[in-house]
């Protein structure tokens, strides 16, 4: 397989299952069919009416939601995901800041009418170099992790996939 870039949805995708990261860098994309996916992107496109740098490419490897001055801005549904969301932020700011741009965070929770403001520091810059390596060895792997229960798997795009071969108590 060729080493493929990585983004902030691959770090986030790491900080929620590794499973999940493989099956997507490896191209198997569920998120086409899911219903939580079609109002994030709808989200999107209504966030920031005012902001004029919207959905910004950086070196055709991740996608900024928006940059309003001295922010960058991240839009969310809701904080259920607030570490995988706060990773994928952070590694964001290192993104910039190794280009010379240095800039804050602020992930904007929607439905709960909340913002986080981050920054990135010498800890946080070490633990996106972590997680950016740690994601680099997810990827490489022959195949995937091996199907972790987590709280949120029921609502995630994947679950299907994942739970294809089990057997339902309430089926049996």
């Amino acid at each position: 397989m060729q080493e493929k870039t990585i983004g902030g949805v691959d770090i986030h995708y790491l900080s929620l299952c590794k499973r999940k990261l493989w099956l997507y860098k490896h191209g198997i994309s569920m998120e086409n069919e899911s219903d939580r996916v079609a109002e994030g992107k709808v989200l999107h496109e209504m966030a920031y009416p005012r902001v004029e740098k919207r959905e910004i490419l950086i070196d055709n490897a991740f996608k900024i939601d928006a940059i309003d001055g001295e922010y960058v801005r991240e839009v969310k549904l809701s904080s259920r995901m607030k570490d995988s969301d706060k990773m994928q932020m952070l590694f964001y700011l290192y993104q910039l800041e190794r280009k010379g741009v240095k800039k804050k965070g602020l992930i904007s929770y929607t439905k709960e009418k909340r913002t986080l403001e981050m920054a990135l520091g010498e800890k946080e810059k070490r633990q996106v170099k972590q997680a950016i390596a740690e994601a680099y060895e997810v990827t490489k792997q022959p195949k995937p992790p091996v199907v972790k229960k987590l709280p949120y798997c029921k609502k995630c795009a994947y679950y299907t996939f994942c739970y294809a071969l089990e057997v339902d108590e309430d089926d049996a």
